[in-house]
């Protein structure tokens, strides 16, 4: 499955690089979403293997902060992928005519820049908060990597910010993300339904 994951989306960046025609906002974005899939399964699925073939089920706390790290840093980096794929939808069956001039590639840049800096800075506090609690419970964690709330439940301390701090992120990565994704082919939905023809609309749900 690893292998797959690598060879898939290694052949979707070879692919979306070489195609000129493929040069346009949803592809760039689904080049982002390529390469968000590419450093999630790097992140985990390599500790994994080594766990199932090798029996090497220990970690460096260290290493287990950095995992934990990209793992959060990059799921949020994906799903405000998913809200500008989107969006972008949006933009190209409700306002066609503004698409081009709105989703530009400087713009595109500028929204992927944006998601990693949001994803990067919303995963800053995991590891920081992490690392400032003393831990003297069983130092075995009952998932296949990293995850804050395993982490931090091994602590012998009062984890109540990283607990909060934790469901804040849920609401702002998964509540309003979904909240806009929801919204967005609400609008695409609604647009598709008020075409005259079943031709047309067809057409347009293809699209």
């Amino acid at each position: 499955m690893y292998i797959i994951v690598i060879l898939g989306n290694f052949t979707i960046l070879f692919i979306l690089k070489g195609e000129r025609s493929l040069h346009e906002p949803v592809y760039y974005f689904l080049c982002m979403l390529a390469i968000t899939d590419l450093v999630l399964s790097t992140s985990t699925m390599p500790k994994m293997l080594a766990i199932f073939w090798f029996n090497s089920n220990k970690i460096v706390f260290s290493a287990c902060l950095t995992q934990l790290y990209f793992v959060h840093c990059f799921s949020a980096i994906k799903s405000g992928i998913f809200v500008a794929m989107a969006v972008d939808r949006y933009m190209a069956i409700c306002h066609p005519l503004r698409h081009s001039t709105i989703l530009t590639n400087r713009m595109v840049a500028k929204i992927g820049l944006a998601m990693v800096l949001c994803g990067s800075m919303l995963a800053l506090p995991y590891p920081f908060l992490a690392r400032r609690w003393s831990y003297c419970r069983t130092s075995i964690i009952p998932h296949m990597h990293c995850e804050h709330m395993y982490v931090v439940k091994l602590a012998c301390a009062d984890i109540r910010i990283s607990s909060y701090y934790g469901l804040f992120v849920v609401f702002c990565v998964i509540c309003l993300d979904v909240f806009f994704i929801v919204m967005s082919y609400t609008q695409i939905l609604r647009a598709i339904f008020s075409l005259p023809t079943k031709d047309t609309r067809l057409k347009t749900f293809g699209t």
